[in-house]
């Protein structure tokens, strides 16, 4: 039989309507994973006040960052555990323990004390819970995407795989509305005294319902009829690791999956609906309710893109599609980000080209605010304090190197400012002396025209929102085909765990890394925008990897057990 025939009567053992339950069941659970993602996420302020307030806010943001980013990063081993079972027993299994893991994990943190609620002995029991909690989180969430897109392009005909799983890929925006959105009626209900104090708990409790619904809709499900028929064959994979990860027909697109794509879509889609997110409240300050409601609006213009881009990818190829959003964002991040700080704080625009400010520091006295091993109260140097204010504050800066062992200084609006050296204090008077500094601090930067916080009034939002527009663009362009091509990329018996390690080693590692490290060299550098090298370097290899490699996959019969058919 031709691999056109085997692909067309695949097709028509699945009628329209089954179809359709397919799609809405992986979806709705994909949904629903996603939005018990991204409610840490839309509350990463709140949880560092929460849960790391013993640190300096620069130092709490980052590791509360960090914290999210965990969840990322433990999606491999997830999508290799959970790729290996939906390779050998079946799809529909596999996620439905996802989904439990998720589910379960998500509520747990509704219910963790914060630092403020445990004696100060067990303090540090309040983050290692969190962490352990979004450790459970990224696990599952590691082996949902893949077990979603290959169950669902499994069922679909050959010539509509893009717009099929097309609900897959809208799935991660849904979530983030409905989390952004749960968040903004939360916050409306309660007032932000309450929310702050244990009103955040809310969202994260709303899963137990999610889970319970999610697991119902997934129970109807039958298993692909791609597994179906290499099981009845006898094709089953029992080598998944060793075919996908150990024989070259298959590593080599296992590597090009990663590089020539996956870290490219991490980069893009968290700088677009994260680290933007991230930049507008905590460097640009505005309030959290504008980013919310700036983000549910993005995001909602998003949903259908997704599917038009799918769509498209249906008619002229993957290919195309996917490479136009990484040169888009490319070409957009510098602008687009310059452009937001003009669009929401204007007056902090204006301040730093009439009064730059600058740090004179003895370069032995910085360092790289950037420390996976818990160690931030090192961060205590009078350069280090003086550049985790500004840096807070949301001013750029640029360093001068000082006389060897002298306090930096900030200098700003023909004001000088000495910091402090909180390292060689007791501890129990470190903070003190950092907040007595920022005051100080702050006094300069009023008189030199610098905001605390951007005035509502002032926000150019539809510049905002079409700047925001732009990365959106970027983002579904490159994550619409997506499901698609890497389905068409690998065989049905290895599929799910060939597919699987790629994706959540680069949107997890590459994602999850962005914020901590923008926010991180922007702290360093000076440069609020210094971050987003990290970003543009990353897109732009990897689209260069893309163009010279991918191979268009739109035609391809998936449903042979030893490979696709190019």
């Amino acid at each position: 039989m031709s691999d056109a025939a085997a692909s067309t009567n695949t097709s028509l053992d699945v009628s329209p309507a089954k179809l359709r339950q397919v799609i809405v069941a992986s979806s709705a659970g994909t949904i629903f994973e996603w939005y018990d993602f991204f409610v840490y996420g839309a509350l990463t302020s709140i949880m560092a006040a929460n849960f790391y307030s013993n640190l300096p806010e620069t130092q709490a943001l980052i590791f509360s960052l960090l914290t999210f980013s965990v969840g990322l990063l433990v999606r491999p081993f997830g999508a290799l555990v959970f790729g290996k079972i939906g390779d050998s027993a079946g799809r529909k299994g596999a996620f439905l323990i996802t989904i439990s893991v998720m589910g379960l994990a998500t509520v747990a943190i509704g219910l963790l004390p914060t630092q403020a609620q445990l004696p100060p002995d067990l303090a540090l029991a309040a983050p290692v819970l969190l962490v352990g909690m979004r450790v459970l989180q990224g696990f599952a969430l590691g082996g949902e995407y893949g077990g979603a897109a290959v169950y669902v392009a499994e069922h679909a005909p050959r010539k509509h795989r893009g717009s099929a799983t097309a609900g897959i890929q809208c799935s991660a925006a849904i979530g983030l509305v409905g989390a952004l959105g749960v968040i903004l009626a939360t916050r409306g209900i309660l007032g932000e005294d309450a929310f702050k104090d244990w009103g955040w708990r809310i969202p994260f409790l709303l899963s137990a319902a999610l889970l319970a619904v999610s697991l119902w809709i997934r129970l109807r499900l039958e298993e692909s009829p791609a597994f179906k028929r290499i099981k009845a064959e006898g094709n089953v994979s029992k080598r998944a690791y060793a075919e996908s990860f150990f024989e070259w027909r298959n590593l080599k697109f296992v590597l090009l999956a990663l590089f020539g794509l996956m870290m490219a879509q991490g980069v893009v889609w968290y700088t677009g609906h994260f680290y933007a997110q991230v930049f507008i409240e905590r460097i640009l300050k505005v309030d959290q309710k504008t980013v919310n409601w700036l983000m549910i609006t993005i995001v909602a213009i998003s949903a259908p893109l997704y599917v038009f881009f799918a769509w498209i990818s249906d008619r002229v190829g993957r290919k195309p599609v996917m490479l136009f959003g990484m040169v888009l964002m490319t070409l957009a991040y510098f602008p687009g980000f310059h452009m937001l700080t003009r669009a929401a704080n204007p007056a902090l625009a204006a301040a730093t080209e009439a009064a730059p400010a600058t740090v004179v520091a003895d370069p032995n006295d910085c360092s790289f605010q950037l420390d996976l091993t818990g160690g931030a109260a090192r961060f205590l140097t009078s350069c280090d304090i003086a550049k985790s204010a500004l840096t807070s504050a949301g001013v750029n800066y640029e360093t001068v190197a000082g006389p060897p062992g002298a306090l930096a200084q900030v200098r700003v609006g023909g004001a000088s400012v000495e910091s402090v050296n909180a390292a060689a204090l007791p501890t129990s008077e470190q903070k003190a002396a950092r907040d007595a500094f920022t005051a100080r601090l702050r006094e300069s930067l009023n008189a030199a025209g610098y905001p605390e916080h951007a005035e509502a009034s002032a926000i150019n939002v539809p510049l905002a929102l079409g700047v925001l527009f732009v990365f959106i663009i970027a983002a579904t362009a490159l994550y619409g085909p997506q499901a698609a091509a890497l389905v068409e990329l690998f065989p049905t018996r290895i599929r799910y765990t060939a597919l699987s390690l790629p994706y959540n080693i680069g949107t997890g590692w590459f994602g999850a890394l962005l914020a901590p490290l923008a926010v991180a060299i922007s702290t360093t550098t000076g440069n609020i925008y210094a971050g987003l090298w990290f970003p543009l370097i990353v897109t732009a290899l990897a689209a260069l990897i893309f163009l010279l490699f991918w191979p268009e996959t739109k035609d391809r019969d998936i449903h042979a057990a030893d490979g696709p058919a190019p």
